[in-house]
């Protein structure tokens, strides 16, 4: 009986992890085809659903990364607006994965660069 009571237990969290993996996986497709905005807005639509799913804090991390290094290496964008939308997506790429080591060598190098100019850091 209490083999059966915790193979019931792990069963809901098992469909949630299941359900988390689908969104993580949509959300990675998204962020590869430039839709860094809908790729966050699912993920984080899915945090609300279940916000114990572990695998979610991490690809909205990533997602958030993704998102700031396309602004960060946009050409086409000028340094007075690249740099504070990138730097705004780094640092919820670390709220979310303090860790996330890319993230914060990101943040490094562009308040390196305000610092460089005698300029104030965004925030």
């Amino acid at each position: 009986m209490k083999r059966r009571s915790i193979l019931l237990g792990i069963l809901p969290f098992a469909a949630m992890v299941a359900l988390g993996a689908d969104a993580v996986a949509d959300a990675k497709k998204l962020s590869k085809e430039g839709k860094h905005e809908e790729a966050i807005a699912a993920l984080e639509a899915e945090m609300k659903k279940a916000p114990k799913n572990a695998a979610l804090k991490p690809a909205l991390s990533e997602a958030h990364t993704a998102y700031g290094e396309s602004l960060m290496f946009n050409k086409d964008l000028p340094p007075f607006r690249k740099y504070p939308g990138a730097l705004r997506q780094f640092r919820k790429a670390v709220e979310y994965d303090p860790k996330n080591t890319k993230a914060k060598e990101h943040i490094a190098t562009i308040e390196g660069i305000y610092k460089s100019m005698g300029r104030p850091v965004p925030q």
